[in-house]
């Protein structure tokens, strides 16, 4: 599966920044959010495409009015929307900026007209959040398109993940990637269940990830030894800029750390493999090995006094210790000389 040149199912991580509402309806500070994401390791900016009445309506009763608790308490979903939305005018400079920059720039549509709208623009690929998964036909008609899908789960049970899997194959795309997701804000951390993983893998046959809502990388490590190949935060230059998003959103410093901690575990996964490095070859001949631990005559018998396991391996391994005590030398040795077979007599 591939994003543009980005093989999904290679060794290296697809690591995605999260711009969402840190854009804080500034152009200026979208732009440099993007330069930031690049300077910190990011291989793809991901935007949002909605507007407040592709996802609400302007209506105060019981169903739309001030949330009653959470992050976004006592604001109402249209107003939250509308404040958070990304002007659809702004994405096509967003997106050549992140590409000339060297990223990859795609965006999450919410409805028909967005999916339009990313496909004018020939973005590579279509993000489908975590609340809109039950939203088949939005699913359908993105997949429809033919270029990969990365599906949240967030509030997904096994069922409606089946169900968006399905939808995209219904259309002739089974380009899937799935990421587990806590849709919970900043999501803790006994959670997450990261060994949901693997299990998703295994079920769908498919490339997973992780959409992490989490304080810190300790989640994105996790989820990438267990075999995710995306990893995707939000980002924000700095935390005390505030926006609906911030509180969980990880800085220009962070992200970086975080970015090098998945490379450096990349190469510490490897491979499956028994073979000795040139320097564990190495330090293999500093291992054990049987010496004389005492001046040993002709004829003497060996003892668990005079000989004995001890570094460097520069003679008899020691699963031979057994072999040698009761007999006797051949010769006179020295205190400290490494035993081989001919040293030893029966």
């Amino acid at each position: 599966m591939k994003i543009n040149q980005f093989n999904l199912t290679e060794n290296k991580t697809f690591v995605i920044a999260e711009l969402s509402a840190n854009h804080n309806n500034d152009i200026e500070l979208a732009k440099d959010t993007i330069r930031a994401m690049k300077e910190s390791g990011a291989d793809c900016v991901k935007l949002q495409t909605y507007t407040a009445e592709s996802l609400s309506i302007d209506v105060d009763n019981e169903y739309f009015g001030p949330r009653g608790n959470g992050l976004w308490k006592g604001w109402r979903p249209y107003d939250l929307y509308k404040n958070a939305a990304m002007p659809w005018e702004w994405q096509p400079e967003l997106i050549e900026l992140a590409e000339s920059l060297g990223m990859i720039c795609f965006s999450s549509p919410f409805d028909s007209k967005a999916v339009d709208f990313l496909e004018g623009l020939d973005t590579p690929a279509f993000k489908i959040a975590s609340f809109e998964i039950h939203d088949l036909p939005l699913i359908k008609y993105a997949a429809s398109k033919g270029k990969p899908m990365i599906i949240s789960t967030g509030i997904a049970t096994l069922e409606d993940i089946s169900n968006a899997v399905k939808a995209c194959k219904e259309v002739g795309n089974d380009q899937i990637a799935l990421l587990k997701c806590t849709s919970a804000y900043p999501a803790p951390f006994n959670e997450i269940n990261l060994r949901t993983i693997p299990n998703m893998k295994e079920t769908f046959d498919c490339v997973v990830g992780l959409s992490d809502h989490t304080l810190g990388s300790v989640a994105p490590l996790g989820a990438v030894a267990l075999g995710a190949k995306i990893i995707e935060k939000h980002f924000i230059l700095d935390r005390s800029l505030g926006g609906v998003d911030s509180s969980f959103s990880m800085e220009p410093k962070e992200f970086k750390e975080m970015v090098d901690g998945i490379r450096n575990l990349e190469e510490a996964l490897g491979t499956v493999t028994y073979d000795l490095t040139e320097k564990a070859a190495d330090s293999r001949t500093r291992g054990r090995s049987i010496f004389s631990v005492q001046d040993i005559k002709e004829g003497e018998i060996f003892t668990m006094e005079n000989v004995r396991s001890v570094r460097p391996a520069a003679g008899l391994a020691p699963k031979y210790l057994d072999n040698i005590i009761g007999t006797v030398a051949t010769k006179d040795i020295k205190k400290g000389t490494p035993l081989n077979w001919k040293d030893v007599g029966r």
